[in-house]
Protein backbone atom coordinates (compact mmCIF):
# COMPACT_ATOMS: atom_id res chain seq x y z
CA UNK A 1 0.00 0.00 0.00
CA UNK A 2 1.36 3.41 -1.02
CA UNK A 3 1.90 5.63 2.00
CA UNK A 4 0.79 9.22 1.33
CA UNK A 5 -1.35 12.10 2.55
CA UNK A 6 -3.09 12.77 -0.77
CA UNK A 7 -6.51 13.48 0.71
CA UNK A 8 -8.97 15.94 -0.73
CA UNK A 9 -12.21 17.00 0.97
CA UNK A 10 -14.24 14.42 -0.91
CA UNK A 11 -11.88 11.64 0.14
CA UNK A 12 -11.96 12.80 3.77
CA UNK A 13 -15.76 12.69 3.73
CA UNK A 14 -15.70 9.16 2.30
CA UNK A 15 -13.25 7.92 4.94
CA UNK A 16 -15.69 8.10 7.81
CA UNK A 17 -16.66 4.92 9.70
CA UNK A 18 -20.27 4.10 10.50
CA UNK A 19 -21.69 6.25 13.28
CA UNK A 20 -23.21 3.25 15.02
CA UNK A 21 -21.98 -0.26 14.34
CA UNK A 22 -24.26 -3.29 14.51
CA UNK A 23 -23.54 -5.60 17.45
CA UNK A 24 -23.16 -9.29 16.59
CA UNK A 25 -23.87 -12.14 18.99
CA UNK A 26 -21.34 -14.86 19.77
CA UNK A 27 -22.06 -17.95 17.69
CA UNK A 28 -21.96 -21.45 19.27
CA UNK A 29 -18.78 -22.25 17.33
CA UNK A 30 -17.03 -19.10 18.55
CA UNK A 31 -18.23 -19.81 22.10
CA UNK A 32 -16.68 -23.27 21.87
CA UNK A 33 -13.40 -21.72 20.68
CA UNK A 34 -13.41 -19.31 23.62
CA UNK A 35 -14.00 -22.13 26.11
CA UNK A 36 -11.33 -24.28 24.48
CA UNK A 37 -8.77 -21.47 24.73
CA UNK A 38 -9.56 -20.33 28.27
CA UNK A 39 -11.43 -17.19 27.21
CA UNK A 40 -14.82 -18.15 28.72
CA UNK A 41 -15.10 -17.92 32.52
CA UNK A 42 -18.04 -17.75 34.87
CA UNK A 43 -18.11 -14.35 36.55
CA UNK A 44 -20.11 -13.10 39.56
CA UNK A 45 -21.21 -9.76 38.02
CA UNK A 46 -22.51 -9.35 34.47
CA UNK A 47 -22.81 -6.27 32.27
CA UNK A 48 -26.57 -6.13 32.83
CA UNK A 49 -26.03 -5.99 36.62
CA UNK A 50 -23.98 -2.81 36.29
CA UNK A 51 -26.81 -1.07 34.42
CA UNK A 52 -28.87 -0.91 37.62
CA UNK A 53 -27.20 2.23 38.99
CA UNK A 54 -29.34 4.79 40.82
CA UNK A 55 -27.73 7.98 39.50
CA UNK A 56 -24.63 9.29 37.79
CA UNK A 57 -22.33 12.32 37.80
CA UNK A 58 -20.54 13.62 34.70
CA UNK A 59 -16.75 13.33 34.87
CA UNK A 60 -14.55 16.18 33.65
CA UNK A 61 -11.00 15.91 32.37
CA UNK A 62 -8.16 17.89 33.94
CA UNK A 63 -9.04 20.88 31.73
CA UNK A 64 -12.66 20.90 32.87
CA UNK A 65 -14.06 19.45 29.64
CA UNK A 66 -16.65 16.69 29.46
CA UNK A 67 -14.78 13.36 29.37
CA UNK A 68 -17.84 11.48 28.01
CA UNK A 69 -17.66 9.26 31.11
CA UNK A 70 -20.06 9.28 34.05
CA UNK A 71 -19.37 8.14 37.58
CA UNK A 72 -22.25 5.84 38.59
CA UNK A 73 -23.62 5.04 42.05
CA UNK A 74 -25.65 2.12 43.38
CA UNK A 75 -27.84 1.67 46.47
CA UNK A 76 -26.00 0.17 49.45
CA UNK A 77 -27.54 -3.30 49.25
CA UNK A 78 -26.74 -3.67 45.55
CA UNK A 79 -23.29 -2.10 45.95
CA UNK A 80 -22.08 -4.78 48.38
CA UNK A 81 -22.87 -7.49 45.83
CA UNK A 82 -21.38 -5.54 42.92
CA UNK A 83 -18.26 -4.46 44.80
CA UNK A 84 -17.33 -7.99 45.89
CA UNK A 85 -17.97 -9.34 42.41
CA UNK A 86 -15.87 -6.66 40.70
CA UNK A 87 -12.91 -7.34 42.99
CA UNK A 88 -13.22 -11.07 42.27
CA UNK A 89 -13.31 -10.41 38.51
CA UNK A 90 -10.12 -8.34 38.84
CA UNK A 91 -8.46 -11.32 40.56
CA UNK A 92 -9.59 -13.55 37.69
CA UNK A 93 -8.12 -11.09 35.19
CA UNK A 94 -4.78 -10.64 36.94
CA UNK A 95 -4.10 -13.78 39.02
CA UNK A 96 -6.23 -16.48 37.36
CA UNK A 97 -8.77 -16.27 40.19
CA UNK A 98 -6.32 -16.48 43.11
CA UNK A 99 -8.31 -14.67 45.85
CA UNK A 100 -5.39 -14.52 48.30
CA UNK A 101 -4.91 -10.81 47.80
CA UNK A 102 -8.48 -9.55 47.42
CA UNK A 103 -8.59 -8.31 51.02
CA UNK A 104 -6.03 -5.68 49.92
CA UNK A 105 -8.29 -4.48 47.11
CA UNK A 106 -11.39 -2.35 46.79
CA UNK A 107 -13.46 -0.73 44.07
CA UNK A 108 -12.67 2.98 44.03
CA UNK A 109 -15.07 3.92 41.25
CA UNK A 110 -17.33 2.61 38.49
CA UNK A 111 -17.60 4.78 35.37
CA UNK A 112 -19.99 4.44 32.46
CA UNK A 113 -19.47 5.72 28.90
CA UNK A 114 -22.41 6.59 26.67
CA UNK A 115 -20.16 7.38 23.70
CA UNK A 116 -19.32 4.78 21.04
CA UNK A 117 -20.65 1.33 20.29
CA UNK A 118 -19.94 -0.78 23.36
CA UNK A 119 -21.09 1.59 26.17
CA UNK A 120 -18.44 0.19 28.50
CA UNK A 121 -18.11 0.30 32.26
CA UNK A 122 -14.64 1.22 33.51
CA UNK A 123 -13.76 -0.28 36.88
CA UNK A 124 -11.10 1.35 39.05
CA UNK A 125 -9.52 -1.06 41.52
CA UNK A 126 -7.39 0.40 44.32
CA UNK A 127 -4.87 -1.19 46.69
CA UNK A 128 -5.97 -0.10 50.18
CA UNK A 129 -2.42 -0.21 51.54
CA UNK A 130 -0.71 2.14 49.09
CA UNK A 131 -3.55 3.73 47.04
CA UNK A 132 -2.13 2.37 43.79
CA UNK A 133 -4.91 1.82 41.29
CA UNK A 134 -5.62 -0.07 38.09
CA UNK A 135 -8.52 -0.30 35.63
CA UNK A 136 -10.39 -2.87 33.61
CA UNK A 137 -13.55 -2.78 31.47
CA UNK A 138 -16.84 -4.64 31.34
CA UNK A 139 -18.68 -4.46 28.01
CA UNK A 140 -21.34 -6.12 25.92
CA UNK A 141 -19.85 -9.22 24.28
CA UNK A 142 -19.82 -8.28 20.59
CA UNK A 143 -18.46 -10.95 18.24
CA UNK A 144 -16.64 -8.39 16.06
CA UNK A 145 -14.73 -7.08 19.04
CA UNK A 146 -13.88 -10.58 20.26
CA UNK A 147 -12.43 -11.54 16.86
CA UNK A 148 -10.47 -8.28 16.93
CA UNK A 149 -9.10 -8.93 20.41
CA UNK A 150 -8.11 -12.49 19.57
CA UNK A 151 -6.37 -11.50 16.32
CA UNK A 152 -4.57 -8.73 18.21
CA UNK A 153 -3.31 -11.22 20.78
CA UNK A 154 -2.11 -13.70 18.14
CA UNK A 155 -0.78 -11.52 15.32
CA UNK A 156 0.38 -8.25 16.91
CA UNK A 157 3.43 -7.68 19.14
CA UNK A 158 1.02 -7.10 22.04
CA UNK A 159 -0.57 -9.66 24.33
CA UNK A 160 -4.01 -8.81 25.65
CA UNK A 161 -6.07 -10.44 28.39
CA UNK A 162 -9.84 -10.73 28.09
CA UNK A 163 -12.57 -13.25 28.74
CA UNK A 164 -16.30 -13.62 28.20
CA UNK A 165 -19.30 -15.03 30.02
CA UNK A 166 -22.60 -15.23 28.16
CA UNK A 167 -23.19 -11.68 26.88
CA UNK A 168 -20.50 -10.00 29.00
CA UNK A 169 -16.93 -9.17 27.95
CA UNK A 170 -14.21 -8.42 30.50
CA UNK A 171 -11.15 -6.68 29.08
CA UNK A 172 -7.92 -5.45 30.61
CA UNK A 173 -6.88 -1.80 30.43
CA UNK A 174 -4.29 -1.03 27.76
CA UNK A 175 -1.90 1.60 29.15
CA UNK A 176 -0.56 4.44 27.04
CA UNK A 177 -1.17 8.02 25.96
CA UNK A 178 -4.17 8.40 23.61
CA UNK A 179 -2.96 9.36 20.14
CA UNK A 180 -4.85 12.66 19.98
CA UNK A 181 -3.53 13.75 23.39
CA UNK A 182 -0.01 12.67 22.46
CA UNK A 183 -0.13 14.88 19.36
CA UNK A 184 -0.92 17.91 21.52
CA UNK A 185 1.82 17.08 24.02
CA UNK A 186 4.36 16.42 21.26
CA UNK A 187 4.15 20.02 20.06
CA UNK A 188 5.85 21.20 23.26
CA UNK A 189 8.01 18.15 23.92
CA UNK A 190 11.34 18.31 22.10
CA UNK A 191 12.44 14.95 23.53
CA UNK A 192 10.15 13.03 21.14
CA UNK A 193 12.18 11.05 18.62
CA UNK A 194 10.08 11.83 15.56
CA UNK A 195 11.90 9.38 13.29
CA UNK A 196 11.15 6.45 15.60
CA UNK A 197 7.58 7.62 16.04
CA UNK A 198 7.15 7.90 12.26
CA UNK A 199 8.55 4.39 11.81
CA UNK A 200 6.06 3.01 14.33
CA UNK A 201 3.10 4.71 12.66
CA UNK A 202 4.05 3.17 9.31
CA UNK A 203 4.26 -0.27 10.96
CA UNK A 204 0.96 0.24 12.79
CA UNK A 205 -0.70 1.31 9.55
CA UNK A 206 0.51 -1.89 7.88
CA UNK A 207 -0.51 -4.06 10.82
CA UNK A 208 -4.08 -2.76 10.78
CA UNK A 209 -4.47 -3.31 7.05
CA UNK A 210 -3.09 -6.87 7.08
CA UNK A 211 -5.66 -8.03 9.65
CA UNK A 212 -8.44 -5.57 8.57
CA UNK A 213 -8.81 -3.66 11.82
CA UNK A 214 -10.78 -0.51 11.07
CA UNK A 215 -11.46 2.94 12.55
CA UNK A 216 -8.00 3.55 13.97
CA UNK A 217 -8.44 7.29 14.43
CA UNK A 218 -6.02 8.92 16.86
CA UNK A 219 -8.33 8.54 19.86
CA UNK A 220 -8.74 4.81 19.23
CA UNK A 221 -5.08 3.96 19.81
CA UNK A 222 -2.47 4.79 22.43
CA UNK A 223 1.26 5.49 22.35
CA UNK A 224 3.30 3.28 24.65
CA UNK A 225 6.71 4.84 25.38
CA UNK A 226 9.66 2.74 26.59
CA UNK A 227 13.03 4.24 27.63
CA UNK A 228 15.86 2.79 25.57
CA UNK A 229 19.61 3.29 25.28
CA UNK A 230 20.04 7.07 25.07
CA UNK A 231 16.49 7.50 23.71
CA UNK A 232 12.92 6.16 23.62
CA UNK A 233 11.08 3.48 21.68
CA UNK A 234 7.42 3.92 20.70
CA UNK A 235 4.69 1.39 20.12
CA UNK A 236 1.20 2.22 18.90
CA UNK A 237 -1.47 -0.04 20.38
CA UNK A 238 -5.08 -0.28 19.28
CA UNK A 239 -7.59 0.07 22.11
CA UNK A 240 -10.86 -0.19 20.16
CA UNK A 241 -11.63 -3.41 18.32
CA UNK A 242 -15.31 -2.88 17.46
CA UNK A 243 -14.52 -2.32 13.79
CA UNK A 244 -12.78 -5.61 13.11
CA UNK A 245 -13.59 -6.43 9.47
CA UNK A 246 -16.90 -4.53 9.56
CA UNK A 247 -16.64 -1.62 7.12
CA UNK A 248 -16.98 -1.88 3.35
CA UNK A 249 -14.42 0.76 2.35
CA UNK A 250 -10.84 -0.51 2.06
CA UNK A 251 -9.34 2.81 3.20
CA UNK A 252 -11.11 2.55 6.57
CA UNK A 253 -8.61 -0.18 7.46
CA UNK A 254 -5.66 2.16 6.87
CA UNK A 255 -5.00 4.71 9.65
CA UNK A 256 -3.16 6.91 7.13
CA UNK A 257 -6.47 7.91 5.52
CA UNK A 258 -8.16 9.43 8.59
CA UNK A 259 -7.96 13.20 8.91
CA UNK A 260 -7.48 12.75 12.69
CA UNK A 261 -4.12 11.09 11.87
CA UNK A 262 -2.87 13.71 9.41
CA UNK A 263 -0.08 14.86 11.73
CA UNK A 264 1.24 11.31 12.07
CA UNK A 265 1.17 10.92 8.27
CA UNK A 266 2.92 14.25 7.68
CA UNK A 267 5.51 13.34 10.31
CA UNK A 268 6.19 10.04 8.55
CA UNK A 269 6.53 11.62 5.10
CA UNK A 270 8.81 14.34 6.47
CA UNK A 271 11.25 12.06 8.27
CA UNK A 272 11.15 8.87 6.16
CA UNK A 273 11.94 8.40 2.50
CA UNK A 274 10.11 6.01 0.19
CA UNK A 275 12.69 3.23 0.61
CA UNK A 276 12.55 3.41 4.42
CA UNK A 277 8.77 3.29 4.43
CA UNK A 278 8.79 0.20 2.21
CA UNK A 279 11.40 -1.39 4.46
CA UNK A 280 9.29 -0.86 7.60
CA UNK A 281 6.17 -2.16 5.86
CA UNK A 282 8.05 -5.31 4.86
CA UNK A 283 9.45 -5.70 8.37
CA UNK A 284 5.96 -5.60 9.86
CA UNK A 285 4.54 -8.11 7.38
CA UNK A 286 7.46 -10.44 8.11
CA UNK A 287 6.85 -10.25 11.87
CA UNK A 288 3.16 -10.98 11.38
CA UNK A 289 4.08 -13.91 9.14
CA UNK A 290 6.31 -15.38 11.85
CA UNK A 291 3.52 -15.06 14.44
CA UNK A 292 1.08 -16.61 12.01
CA UNK A 293 3.44 -19.51 11.33
CA UNK A 294 3.88 -20.28 15.03
CA UNK A 295 0.11 -20.13 15.69
CA UNK A 296 -1.15 -21.39 12.34
CA UNK A 297 -3.51 -24.04 13.75
CA UNK A 298 -5.09 -21.61 16.18
CA UNK A 299 -5.51 -18.97 13.47
CA UNK A 300 -6.94 -21.56 11.07
CA UNK A 301 -9.47 -22.65 13.68
CA UNK A 302 -10.46 -19.04 14.36
CA UNK A 303 -10.81 -18.11 10.67
CA UNK A 304 -12.76 -21.32 9.94
CA UNK A 305 -15.29 -20.15 12.52
CA UNK A 306 -15.17 -16.54 11.35
CA UNK A 307 -15.93 -17.38 7.73
CA UNK A 308 -19.28 -18.85 8.80
CA UNK A 309 -20.23 -15.89 10.99
CA UNK A 310 -22.10 -12.77 9.97
CA UNK A 311 -19.89 -9.84 11.00
CA UNK A 312 -21.04 -7.09 8.68
CA UNK A 313 -23.98 -6.02 6.56
CA UNK A 314 -24.44 -7.61 3.10
CA UNK A 315 -23.79 -4.24 1.45
CA UNK A 316 -20.53 -3.61 3.30
CA UNK A 317 -19.37 -7.18 2.76
CA UNK A 318 -19.98 -6.94 -0.98
CA UNK A 319 -18.23 -3.58 -1.21
CA UNK A 320 -15.12 -4.76 0.63
CA UNK A 321 -14.92 -7.92 -1.48
CA UNK A 322 -14.98 -5.80 -4.64
CA UNK A 323 -12.44 -3.26 -3.38
CA UNK A 324 -9.95 -5.89 -2.19
CA UNK A 325 -10.34 -7.93 -5.38
CA UNK A 326 -9.38 -4.79 -7.30
CA UNK A 327 -6.55 -3.93 -4.91
CA UNK A 328 -4.97 -7.39 -5.13
CA UNK A 329 -5.83 -7.77 -8.83
CA UNK A 330 -7.39 -11.14 -7.97
CA UNK A 331 -10.83 -11.68 -9.57
CA UNK A 332 -11.08 -14.97 -7.61
CA UNK A 333 -11.67 -12.90 -4.46
CA UNK A 334 -15.08 -11.99 -5.88
CA UNK A 335 -16.18 -15.55 -5.06
CA UNK A 336 -15.94 -14.83 -1.32
CA UNK A 337 -19.25 -14.95 0.51
CA UNK A 338 -18.33 -13.72 4.00
CA UNK A 339 -15.98 -11.31 5.73
CA UNK A 340 -14.15 -14.19 7.42
CA UNK A 341 -13.48 -15.88 4.09
CA UNK A 342 -12.28 -12.57 2.67
CA UNK A 343 -9.94 -11.93 5.61
CA UNK A 344 -8.26 -15.30 5.12
CA UNK A 345 -7.53 -14.62 1.42
CA UNK A 346 -6.52 -11.00 2.08
CA UNK A 347 -4.00 -12.03 4.76
CA UNK A 348 -2.61 -14.72 2.49
CA UNK A 349 -2.10 -12.17 -0.29
CA UNK A 350 -0.52 -9.60 2.03
CA UNK A 351 1.86 -12.10 3.66
CA UNK A 352 2.61 -14.51 0.81
CA UNK A 353 6.18 -13.31 0.19
CA UNK A 354 7.08 -13.32 3.88
CA UNK A 355 5.51 -16.74 4.45
CA UNK A 356 7.58 -18.22 1.62
CA UNK A 357 10.78 -17.18 3.40
CA UNK A 358 9.98 -18.80 6.74
CA UNK A 359 10.70 -22.46 5.76
CA UNK A 360 14.04 -21.34 4.26
CA UNK A 361 14.96 -19.63 7.49
CA UNK A 362 13.98 -22.73 9.49
CA UNK A 363 16.08 -24.98 7.22
CA UNK A 364 19.25 -23.06 8.08
CA UNK A 365 19.03 -23.87 11.76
Amino acid sequence: MKFSNDLDEEMIELNKPSRKKTMFTISPALRHYLKQNGREKKIPVAYKDLLHFTYSVSLKDRHGNDSLWEKVMYDSHQWNFIREGLVEIYAMLKTEGDLTFVKHLDVARVDYCTFGNSNPFRIRIVNKFNDNYDHYYIKIADASRIYGLELEDILSPNRITFFTYNNTLVEEHIPGIPGDIFLEQMKNDHSVNKIRLAKEFVKFNERCFVRLLGDMRSYNFVIDITPDIEDYQYRIRAIDFDQQSYEGKKNLYLPQFFKENNEFVELSLKHLNKESIEQYQTEERTLIAFRLATSKYKVKQLLDIMKKDTLSTPEKTEQLIKELAEYHQKPAILKCQTIGELLRIHMKQMLRRSLKLIPKLDSRR
